[in-house]
């Protein structure tokens, strides 16, 4: 067994010490002196979260099935324990081999919400790397960010060297023979980034000269050498079936985030909500073939002994062979104590049977997301969801023996009256008031539970809303009011709970997600003044990023508040994310105009996305 970087006594010390330890189920383990390369991956925050990201269990499976290299897995250390390595100079290990990361060849860090940005720093710190990657030497690991927040880098382009743009299945092994290749010719690491920088998806930060405009805006954005590109490509996977993808998952020792077999349906959406990123960086929709999902499930299940499988997609209603694979997994997995999980599914009629089937009602509670409470609003957004598709799930939900209802939100999106804020809790109120018309007392599981939660909207790159603003904290709270007090009108308002989310979180996420490398400095300045895992309330301070604001001339209102000019150049715009610029502002107009868009297989809307599938997304587009 390997040797712990921790001792006893220290692992005494500190919450949850199996975090540390390593030589988890399915983990693997190689000799590093029968390898060339050496990948760290990491997740800026705690073990818990990340053994929970299918994506660094996807890429784990795909390096280390190559003879060549080894890659361990690397997690932002609980405060208790940061204390402890900074007192003792302790550098971060990887879990497999227990080995100090800037050993390393590679470290990857995944990047999927921007309030992990200090723990970015807190990762580099602790490895006893270079914070800015301007200061790095041969001798340092090459600093590689992926994941959704790679859509707009400039925020954190100076700690990184590199970055790899859309899904990592495509072009990591080209990365890696160049990398052996120019070790082994005693290449510097300025040779190794100008010329890693012309594979496809890869982007360097160092190597693009940035201007602004008098009113700090971007004026453009241009590479220091002629053969390094102008746009950097996003690479995704078009064959889902054959993709790479993990039969036997690593089984952590504590219980994580999302303790279950992951089962990847599809990748894309069809659905087009213009305030959501996700939908439209992950297009086209590509599904994996039923057959391979019912081998994976058999497998995975066997591999790790978990009770409960997950489907995981964007939208799993719309994956077009469900019926046959969730018959599949009630058959074969169902009856042998194996819980199937069902997120992302519309509440229709199908789904409420396949649902009965597969949960305990008198347990679980329906979730619906109709994002915003008036019809008008959800035209706006292009949700594609009417009040009385709302209504009748919900009626057939109850009809079918639930009686709790989880209803999501968000509060402060683009056109938003009073209104459409008091729609909700209005909502709410005619689905509660559903519950006590149509099912008899005799048949009830108790009383109706109404639980409401909103989010505040934040304008993300590469979405229809990227150019609409947000708001100060104090007016997102007083919308939030708004909601709460029309909740304690309602008729049936004993039977509706409301929740909402922390509105200067909100705004930073703004910041971060629309900034440019001006951000870098203010971020730098929180991690060395105690500010990190500002993911977790507890320890998020805000009075400390705006001091960090104040000091480094960081505008709020500049980078997240103010409307954007339909013809201003964005820090991401080098990206080509497959949906066009023209595209989005076109969503942005119709959406101005309150009209829906079509989904992708009802009609294609030209949004640039069919030129990976060779111009066509589906057999039945016009």
């Amino acid at each position: 067994m390997t040797k712990l970087a921790l001792s006893d006594s220290i692992l005494m010390k500190v919450e949850k010490p199996a975090r540390y330890i390593g030589n988890e189920l399915n983990s693997v383990k190689k000799d590093k002196n029968q390898v060339d390369v050496r990948f760290a991956m990491a997740f800026p925050d705690v073990y818990e979260i990340g053994m929970s990201h299918l994506g660094i269990q996807i890429l784990y499976d795909m390096f280390n099935k190559r003879e060549d290299t080894w890659c361990e897995r690397v997690y932002s250390p609980w405060p208790d324990l940061h204390k402890i390595m900074k007192e003792k100079n302790i550098p971060l290990f990887a879990l497999e081999s227990q080995e100090p990361v800037k050993n390393f060849d590679f470290l990857g860090i995944t990047l999927q919400y921007e309030m992990c940005y200090t723990n970015i720093l807190q990762l580099l710190d602790l490895s006893q790397i270079p914070l800015l990657a301007a200061e790095r030497t041969n001798e340092d690991p090459i600093v590689i960010g992926g994941g959704p927040c790679t859509y707009n880098p400039e925020p954190i382009a100076d700690f990184f060297d590199m970055f790899y743009i859309g899904e990592g299945e495509i072009m990591y092994d080209d990365l890696i023979e160049l990398y052996k290749s120019m070790k082994k010719a005693n290449k510097s690491r300025e040779e190794f980034l100008h010329e890693v920088s012309k594979i496809e998806g890869i982007y360097v930060p160092s190597l693009y000269d940035v201007t602004y405009k008098e009113n700090g805006t971007i004026d453009e954005m241009i590479p220091k050498f002629e053969d390094v590109p102008k746009k950097v490509k996003k690479q995704i996977v078009m064959d889902m079936t054959e993709s790479v993808y993990p039969e036997k998952p690593i089984v952590p020792f504590i219980k994580v985030t999302q303790d279950r077999v992951v089962l990847e349906i599809q990748r894309g959406c069809i659905r087009g909500c213009r305030f959501c990123q996700a939908g439209m960086i992950y297009r086209p929709n590509r599904e994996k073939n039923v057959e391979r999902l019912k081998d994976l499930a058999v497998k995975m299940l066997k591999a790790t002994g978990h009770e409960e499988i997950s489907l995981s997609s964007l939208s799993s209603s719309d994956y077009s062979q469900l019926d046959e694979l969730i018959t599949f997994l009630i058959d074969n997995c169902n009856g042998n104590g194996v819980n199937i999980s069902l997120p992302s599914l519309r509440i229709d009629a199908f789904s409420l049977d396949i649902m009965s089937k597969v949960q305990d009602i008198k347990k679980s509670s329906l979730t619906f997301a109709p994002e915003a409470g008036s019809q008008r609003l959800r035209d706006v957004i292009n949700k594609g969801l009417t009040k009385e598709v709302i209504l009748d799930g919900a009626h057939q939900a109850f009809l079918g023996g639930w009686n709790k209802v989880k209803l999501y939100f968000m509060l402060g999106l683009p056109t938003e009256t009073e209104e459409d804020m008091k729609a909700i809790p209005e909502l709410a109120n005619e689905i509660a008031a559903l519950y006590y018309d149509t099912v008899p007392k005799q048949e009830r599981n108790g009383k109706c539970q109404i639980t409401i939660s909103t989010s505040f909207f934040v304008p993300k790159p590469f979405t229809p809303f990227q150019w609409a603003g947000m708001f100060e904290p104090e007016e997102y709270l007083r919308r939030a009011k708004i909601v709460n007090d029309t909740v304690k009108a309602q008729l049936n308002h004993k039977s509706i709970r409301y929740n909402w989310h922390q509105a200067d979180v909100t705004l930073l996420e703004g910041v971060l997600a629309r900034g440019d490398r001006k951000l870098s400095q203010a971020i730098l300045y929180v991690y060395e003044h105690g500010g990190f895992f500002d993911a977790w309330s507890e320890f998020f301070n805000y009075d400390l990023w705006l001091e960090a604001f104040e000091k480094c001339g960081i505008s709020i209102d500049f980078y997240a508040i103010r409307q954007r000019d339909e013809d201003e150049v964005f820090p991401w715009d080098f990206i080509d994310c497959g949906v066009t610029k023209e595209f989005m502002l076109r969503e942005w107009h119709t959406a101005l105009s309150e009209t829906v868009t079509p989904n992708c297989r009802m009609r294609c809307s030209g949004c640039g996305a069919r030129k990976y599938l060779g111009g066509v997304c589906y057999e039945n587009k016009n």
